[in-house]
């Protein structure tokens, strides 16, 4: 079955660029809860206004999930028209086999060197001096996300940093409130683990582990409260028996649990329930302590194909996501900051205000995809989700075995 459709309905693309038909085009993303459905729903807008149509290729679960079926339909010779992946070096091998697309031609004629912020962004997209995707957000992981009437509700001031929320969790669970919710997929252990290792030991120190491979800062006393704060995250998370981040989410919003250690995008589920930054909610970037960005996010490939009117919609769809109107659009409703320097964003609420302050003042980290090997980092997450499903397992095992896998990281 092709899963790239067209039909032979003529049109005028928009951006700049006239399609001689209108073309369906497949786009495979994770993109499934409710804050995530809305985001996508603008890219599919902005694209059907050029005369072309979106046709959604949506996989249910998590990027864990998702990326082997896109990377399997892509080397098995049935490629979508576009597919989602993030920053980093998870496209690396498909680029490198002549799969992916070259975009240099339009990231050229439309400026992106110019326009994104930070460069390292699209930097993530290049390879050998070729641009071969599309960045699309900034998505930092780097935040707690709390419900304010659960604190003041038991008579506990809402917490400004990580020690005054640990701190609360006996009397959180003495309420019947799980302290901290907190999905089982293993993305969501690692993702946990690495945002306490950035606040607590601090950005040079997660620089130094993931991108510079320094087993003597693994072993640090730093990184060793590091692994205890993991074991207290570990405790408040016991009760927490669901999947989805999205559910976990929806525990805050709901008073179920007090908060939850995710990446911005968690914002999304938060004003779908209506619920306001600041007044129902408090967002803690980098968890109160190291205010930090992360610059990870989502990126945008084209399987290169020998199609004409293919090709020619995967540049229109290409330029429709890097302009203006569809990034401010798109990142107000992901909860994410848009990756463009010149674009208005007075709506932005009071947690994307906090993100695109830390942006400007330039405290930014890399994400560990752009830092560390695929393999590398697939071996250090499985230790994390180990650690946090065995609580037989020792802060200081953790921290031993963590030291040699970093030892031998490329």
């Amino acid at each position: 079955m092709k899963s790239i459709r067209m039909t032979l309905v003529a049109a005028t693309a928009l951006c700049g660029a006239t399609a001689a038909y209108a073309t369906d085009l497949e786009v495979t993303h994770w993109w499934t809860s409710g804050g995530e459905a809305a985001a996508v729903a603008e890219f599919a807008k902005a694209f059907d206004a050029t005369g072309n149509k979106w046709v959604d290729g949506a996989i249910a679960g998590s990027g864990g999930t998702a990326r082997p079926i896109m990377i399997s339909r892509i080397t098995g010779g049935d490629p979508m028209g576009a597919t989602q992946f993030n920053h980093g070096r998870q496209a690396e091998e498909l680029v490198e086999a002549g799969l992916m697309r070259d975009l240099s031609d339009i990231a050229e004629k439309n400026h992106w060197k110019d326009l994104v912020s930070p460069s390292s962004l699209l930097d993530s997209c290049t390879l050998d001096g070729k641009i071969y995707c599309v960045p699309v957000n900034i998505h930092s992981q780097q935040w707690l996300w709390l419900n304010n009437a659960v604190f003041t509700d038991n008579g506990m001031e809402v917490p400004t940093n990580w020690d005054e929320y640990a701190a609360a969790a006996p009397k959180l669970k003495e309420a019947g409130v799980v302290p901290l919710a907190l999905g089982q997929q293993p993305w969501q252990t690692t993702l946990a683990f690495q945002v306490l290792l950035v606040a607590l030991a601090g950005p040079e120190a997660y620089t130094q582990v993931f991108g510079g491979h320094d087993a003597e800062v693994a072993a640090s006393p730093e990184l060793a409260k590091v692994f205890q704060a993991a074991a207290t995250a570990r405790e408040m998370s016991q009760d927490s028996n669901i999947q989805n981040w999205n559910d976990a989410t929806n525990m805050v919003i709901t008073g179920k649990a007090a908060g939850q250690i995710m990446g911005d995008w968690a914002q999304g589920e938060f004003q779908v329930a209506n619920q306001v930054a600041g007044k129902d909610y408090t967002c803690l970037p980098g968890l109160g302590v190291n205010e930090v960005i992360q610059t990870g996010g989502d990126a945008f490939y084209f399987p290169a194909v020998d199609d004409a009117e293919i090709t020619e919609a995967q540049g229109i769809l290409a330029e429709v996501m890097m302009s203006a109107e569809t990034q401010v659009a798109f990142n107000l409703k992901k909860g994410s900051l848009p990756v463009r320097g010149d674009v208005d964003l007075n709506a932005a609420n009071d947690c994307m205000r906090k993100g695109l302050d830390i942006l400007a003042k330039g405290n930014i980290i890399q994400s560990p995809d752009q830092l560390m090997s695929a393999d590398s980092l697939t071996q250090v997450n499985d230790l994390f989700v180990e650690f946090f499903n065995t609580p037989s397992m020792t802060a200081e095992d953790a921290q031993a075995r963590f030291v040699s896998l970093i030892e031998d990281a490329e």
